[in-house]
């Protein structure tokens, strides 16, 4: 494994050091959004070829919503190292966030039986350290480690693009952790609530016109209600999304079925609030991404978005 992920690091560093990333044209810009891939040796020699793709893309990022393995493969220090090489060849600014794969279900058997906070503290050494992404042309990201030493978690990050702002959270799929440790799910979904008030506050401070969620759960139970793990903070998401005159909008992996849809109800009303679109990525065996078009017409931002290929 590891003498193909140097032979695939040299390749991704001739491909992206010819020139620096291409700067979008106004009125808006482009992000590249994937996750829940690769789970495979199959998947791993697309994956690599999705990333040739988008270091072709004229792109102002890429984000891996997380679950960068399988969930029944292990959890180990080398794998670890091996994705963090790949996202680090990216010719664009790369921002990954935690998924349940590649920490919270980390004690199963098949993952190699590790104590999944161990293994979210590596995941922080080798992902989630420094003041900028990854990628070779990375941007700058504010921590809520740093922004809030209250609350130690790294993984939490924030950065703005033009009139839009981005906030990543580490809010994995299942359960949110609920189950197996109650007391941490607690203390981190209270610090992501604590990041996502601060996020919409900074949006309506300096007058931005979206703001954009990012995190690897699906959120949502299959009749759109909240998944256990997750009422809190959609509560929050929904009076924060009511309460802003922008644009919002959601973005996970986890259950592996790309759409585009209004799942998140008006608290006073129980109706789909109509600023709110949700984004669910591609998932294994589907090794693709989606393309998201900010659109700035001066007086408000819209969302493009599409299948990347």
């Amino acid at each position: 494994m590891r003498r193909r992920s140097g032979i695939v690091a040299v390749a991704l560093l001739l491909c992206a050091c010819a020139a620096p990333p291409p700067t979008p044209s106004a009125p808006g810009f482009s992000f590249a959004l994937t996750g829940d891939a690769p789970y495979s040796p199959q998947e791993e020699t697309r994956f690599v070829e999705m990333l040739y793709q988008l270091n072709d893309e004229a792109l102002a990022f890429v984000v891996h919503v997380g679950d960068f393995k399988s969930g029944s493969s292990r959890c180990s220090d080398e794998v670890f190292a091996q994705r963090r090489e790949w996202f680090a060849w990216s010719r664009h600014p790369f921002i990954y966030l935690a998924g349940d794969n590649d920490w919270t279900d980390c004690w199963r058997p098949s993952n190699g039986a590790y104590d999944p906070l161990e293994r979210l503290s590596r995941l922080r050494e080798m992902f989630f350290q420094g003041t900028h992404s990854l990628g070779i042309h990375a941007l700058p990201l504010a921590r809520q480690s740093d922004v809030a030493p209250a609350h130690p978690y790294p993984e939490h990050v924030r950065w703005q693009r033009g009139r839009v702002l981005f906030a990543g959270f580490n809010l994995p799929g299942g359960d949110n952790n609920l189950g197996r440790m109650p007391q941490e799910h607690a203390q981190r979904d209270a610090a992501a609530r604590d990041w996502l008030k601060q996020a919409f506050a900074l949006a309506r401070r300096e007058n931005l016109s979206a703001v954009v969620v990012l995190f690897q759960a699906n959120p949502f139970t299959q009749s759109l209600q909240p998944r256990r793990g997750f009422t809190e903070f959609l509560e929050l998401l929904a009076h924060e999304t009511a309460a802003f005159g922008g644009q919002v909008l959601l973005v996970h992996g986890d259950t592996h079925h790309f759409r585009v849809d209004r799942p998140l109800n008006h608290p006073g009303t129980r109706e789909p609030l109509q600023n709110f679109t949700r984004v669910e990525v591609f998932g294994s065996p589907s090794v693709n991404w989606v393309r998201v078009r900010a659109v700035d017409d001066g007086e408000r931002v819209r969302f493009e978005v599409s299948p990347g290929r």
